[in-house]
């Protein structure tokens, strides 16, 4: 087991597949004559990345904005990956206000924008006591959620009921607290403030009606009506206009069980304080025994993503190792491994 110090940007998977020619030629975790007959048996061998039936795997899984603590198993290692799955996590998130959307990050569509002119710092901190605790939780239903392989809104386009209910998820929020709020800079300079907007992409009216039905659905199908901070709004009233400076930010910090959704938990106070919010930013900070950014650009007990990336640059160049390299020194990627 190794931690990495993931970026924002990179998909996990991709990471993962990037590793596995690395992994595979490494004195680490085959040995040499392993090595050498993996590399004659050519690109059409179906394990040529698992030799000697080396296997990778992740202990939780990020999305591509998100950065922080990556957990890899190699080998016998993939078997203790289930506790890193199911253990805490603790995660920072900076979310926007005044703005919903579809897949509730920055990544996705505004769906509707809301009042925020009336929330303050001690506003949010009033409402975080309803998602200490356990709570139940729905993933963001309108970006991957599938049932039998198949997208909830397919279902809803088409008229149909779904096959079975939602399964809405048991949660433990061990720790939920505000650590820092921000109001936005001048839309038309440079001034003090933060400088995150609302996603440019909005969403259509005809994908909005598909997504009432998928949440018709879900709440129908699912049961799901008492789940925990699907508040109605608070305020109704028309939503400001972005006219001189950028809605406010407030950041978090929480310790959360396995399978938390941190987007839900943001989207779900955005609806409790009478507003909208969505995340912009998403650190895991630690799991497990692993920690990162502690400080900006700490990597704490993990590898930086860099390291391997140079590696593999490197390896494109200059090809797998060869029996003949076998007794050179540990590269710097091995090194940061050991």
């Amino acid at each position: 087991l190794f931690a990495i110090a993931k970026p924002s940007g990179p998909v996990c998977m991709t990471m993962l597949d990037g590793i596995k020619p690395l992994i595979s030629q490494s004195r680490i975790f085959s040995h040499p004559s392993t090595i050498e007959a993996s590399q004659k048996k050519g690109k059409k061998h179906r394990f040529r990345h698992r030799p000697g039936g080396i296997k990778i795997g992740q202990g939780g899984t990020l999305d591509p904005l998100a950065d922080g603590v990556l957990i890899i198993g190699i080998g016998k290692g993939t078997k203790k990956l289930q506790t890193h799955l199911d253990g805490p996590k603790t995660y920072r998130t900076t979310a926007l206000l005044g703005a919903e959307t579809d897949t509730y990050d920055s990544e996705g569509k505004v769906v509707r924008t809301a009042p925020w002119k009336h929330v303050t710092r001690e506003k949010i901190e009033s409402v975080l006591d309803r998602f200490r605790g356990e709570i139940t939780q729905l993933p963001p239903i309108y970006s991957a959620l599938k049932m039998d392989g198949k997208p909830l809104y397919e279902y809803a386009r088409e008229g149909k009921s779904l096959p079975r209910p939602i399964e809405a998820r048991k949660v433990t929020i061990h720790s939920l607290k505000c650590i820092d709020w921000q109001d936005g800079a001048p839309l038309d300079g440079d001034g003090p403030g933060h400088h995150f907007d609302f996603p440019k992409a909005q969403v259509s009216e005809k994908d909005k009606e598909t997504m009432d039905k998928v949440r018709e659905l879900v709440v129908k199908e699912g049961k799901v009506e008492g789940v925990a901070g699907e508040t109605e709004m608070e305020a109704e009233a028309v939503p400001e206009a972005l006219d001189e400076c950028r809605p406010p930010i407030f950041k978090l910090e929480m310790q959360v069980s396995g399978g938390t959704y941190v987007r839900s938990i943001v989207h779900n106070i955005g609806h409790a304080i009478g507003s909208a919010a969505h995340v912009v930013h998403l650190s895991r900070t630690i799991q497990g025994d692993y920690h990162c950014d502690e400080q900006p650009g700490d990597p704490g007990n993990c590898i930086s993503w860099s390291v391997f990336e140079r590696a593999i640059e490197e390896r494109k160049g200059d090809g797998p190792r060869t029996e003949d390299k076998k007794d050179e020194e540990w590269t710097a990627w091995e090194e940061a491994v050991l």
